[in-house]
């Protein structure tokens, strides 16, 4: 008897790379095809899909080896764990970018062989993602990631002692989740001035008007500098808080030595979006002693990396996260822990992106990571 094999996916603008993925799929055995809900792909991704979901379902099920395809009856990223307990395949397949160890710990538990596939054209077909055609076709705007130094840009802990955070601009080779640590919601902020990519004007010039944007009058929450800086300033910046929303002075580093060398040792992978009700400022640690082990290690991870020092690198890198959970232990909770177990023994340091709870473990590794998102630092030009 033929295997039962499931994958899931949003499969919004239909192309090769996905009948390419399909059809490695099912050389395994017969596929069946669970697909994100409209309401689930607005959830995560923050935008409408451009086709609905009964006509993702009709093009899904034309595809030759798809056997059977279905809605997924969940939300969220894991909007298939329901169908995946009813159905019972014998094989779950993901892409590089859509592993997670959540998904491998699921079909660990209900004995599913679980198979990551990399993205390879079929024949002479070109490179096809879902990404990259949107970009050719809408948003191209860049995302942030930072290394070192996150929530010294508010003042409330900068005002224990002033500071650096470390951020690097990264273009848009994935479409990242919503509530992800990447700085999603500044990014979608962009999309209302920019809808299309950023306009030639100073970097800085184009950060701070994005700032002032966001953070309209009357605002609560005040969302941090970095976010817009990181996005709207190219190549690596250091940004320096001392008891103000927007920093004293920014350092850019455009090296491409220097930048290369980041893209060789740091890699994403995907968890799962933050949980819309985490509190992080419920149980907060913010004094002088713990701002100022976030501002040290801050400062050694820029020293280590203009020096291309990777042990420093990533000894400071995750002494800056450790003083950040330490300030805010939500920051990490139990199975955020877990997720790190997994990676542990492989690398040689890692963070969360963003004010954390979930999104993207940060790695940092000597040699590429099992299953992980290569990322692509923005060039000034």
């Amino acid at each position: 008897m033929s295997k039962k094999v499931f994958v899931s996916g949003c499969y919004d603008l239909l192309h090769s790379g996905h009948v390419a993925f399909f059809k490695e799929a099912s050389s395994y055995g017969e596929l069946y095809v669970g697909i994100g809900s409209d309401s689930t792909v607005l959830d995560l991704k923050g935008r409408s899909t451009v086709n609905s979901e009964q006509e993702r379902l009709y093009m899904v099920r034309s595809i030759r080896y798809v056997t059977g395809a279905w809605i997924n009856s969940g939300s969220g990223i894991m909007d298939f764990e329901q169908d995946l307990r009813r159905f019972l395949p014998d094989i779950f397949v993901v892409n590089e970018d859509g592993h997670s160890p959540a998904k491998e710990a699921i079909c660990k538990e209900l004995c599913i062989e679980y198979k990551i596939l990399k993205r390879i054209p079929d024949g002479e077909l070109p490179s096809r993602s879902t990404t990259s055609l949107r970009g050719s076709l809408s948003c191209g705007l860049p995302y942030r990631l930072d290394l070192a130094g996150t929530w010294i840009d508010q003042p409330y802990v900068s005002e224990f002692h002033p500071g650096w955070a470390l951020t690097i601009s990264l273009e848009p080779v994935i479409e990242f989740n919503e509530r992800c640590g990447m700085s999603t919601s500044t990014r979608n902020a962009a999309a209302r001035l920019w809808p299309y990519e950023l306009p030639p004007m100073h970097p800085e010039k184009l950060a701070e008007l994005l700032f002032r944007y966001e953070n309209e009058p009357g605002k609560k929450e005040i969302s941090g500098a970095q976010d817009s800086i990181g996005i709207c300033m190219p190549g690596l910046n250091r940004h320096y808080y001392n008891h103000h929303y927007w920093p004293e002075k920014i350092e850019s580093v455009h090296d491409e030595d220097i930048l290369s060398w980041l893209e060789d040792h740091v890699f994403l992978v995907l968890l799962w979006p933050r949980e819309q009700d985490l509190d992080l400022l419920k149980e907060t640690y913010i004094n002088e002693e713990n701002v100022k082990a976030l501002v040290e290690a801050a400062e050694r991870t820029w020293d280590a990396i203009l020096s291309k020092d990777l042990k420093a690198f990533a000894a400071a890198y995750l002494d800056s996260f450790n003083a950040q959970v330490k300030m805010f232990p939500a920051m990490k909770p139990a199975k955020v822990q877990a997720a790190i177990d997994e990676y542990r023994d492989d690398v040689l340091a890692w963070k969360l992106a963003g004010a954390g709870g979930g999104g993207y473990l940060a790695l940092v590794s000597e040699k590429p990571v099992r299953n992980s998102i290569r990322i692509k630092i923005r060039r000034r030009n």
